[in-house]
């Protein structure tokens, strides 16, 4: 057990370093697609960055991974030559808000109150000049930003991939960037050290769907655009995983058998589940708790 639980930390740590590592060796191979007329998403360098432009500046949601600032800065320069006004951190994890020092000073960073409580312990975060990159802004359950077009809402659902994971909608342009609640399509990192449950997941990506509406397109954390089907899809995936873990602990099945012996609906055929044997420690060890 003990050695399971081991491995399930290594491949959650190795996982996030390996997002990190890539951002960091792609700089140059960055690209921006336009999702909409004034909404862009910028991929390469760790999590997907989503570029709005509003009447009076850029909005910025997500920075990549350290070293990311100039490249995401370049490609907006391409399109506008309004400044950079907001950054919205989706959640704590560095390849999402690494480069946020790297914008100007003025700039205003935005993200749910635990998102804000996991930042103030990353070594990033704890220089003088670090700190001044920290949201500046908070929230609990949902905050509005901006009006008419430009509107921004910002939605907390509860625990999942962390414990201060917000979902950003662009009401005017029915978008939503899920951040890495909906990172790609496949089993997730749960990361427990940061807030994250995989017991409750499907709970809080369920209160999502029912909670969000008008939204047609998704950008996920770390794969292409996509649908809102997609995401509500995916909330079926997590509700499907979990109740098999919860059966299998309930079978008296051990961790690893139940690794193995995971079955799901084939219509999740396509699902990676390179990470299915992490989170089964992560469901397990909650359940005992």
């Amino acid at each position: 057990m003990k050695r399971f639980s081991l491995l399930a930390g290594l491949l959650v740590v190795g996982a996030l370093s390996l997002w990190a590592t890539r951002g960091r060796t792609q700089q140059n191979v960055a690209q921006m697609e336009k999702v909409r007329d004034n909404l862009y998403v910028l991929t390469g360098g760790g999590g997907n960055t989503a570029v709005f432009i509003t009447q009076t500046g850029v909005v910025v949601v997500d920075t990549k991974v350290r070293g990311w600032g100039n490249a995401i800065l370049d490609k907006i320069k391409a399109v506008t030559d309004k400044p950079v006004t907001t950054i919205i951190n989706t959640h704590t994890h560095g390849d999402h808000v690494g480069s946020n020092p790297e914008f100007p000073a003025t700039v205003e960073v935005i993200a749910h109150e635990n998102c804000k409580a996991s930042m103030e312990k990353m070594p990033l975060f704890q220089t003088e000049e670090g700190k001044r990159f920290l949201p500046h802004k908070t929230y609990r359950d949902k905050m509005s930003l901006l009006s008419g077009n430009d509107r921004i809402d910002l939605y907390y659902f509860g625990r999942g991939h962390t414990g201060g994971d917000t979902i950003v909608v662009f009401p005017a342009l029915k978008v939503a960037h899920t951040g890495d609640l909906f990172a790609s399509k496949g089993a997730p990192i749960v990361d427990v050290n940061n807030g994250g449950s995989g017991v409750e997941y499907p709970q809080t990506l369920r209160k999502a769907v029912t909670g969000i509406h008008g939204v047609e397109t998704v950008i996920p954390g770390h794969s292409a655009v996509t649908d809102w089907k997609a995401f509500e899809e995916y909330s079926e995936f997590m509700r499907d995983f979990v109740a098999a873990v919860e059966q299998a602990y309930k079978d008296g099945k051990t961790p690893e058998q139940a690794a193995e012996s995971l079955k799901l609906p084939d219509k999740y055929q396509g699902y990676n589940m390179g990470r299915a044997r992490a989170n089964v420690m992560v469901i397990y060890n909650e359940l005992k708790r």
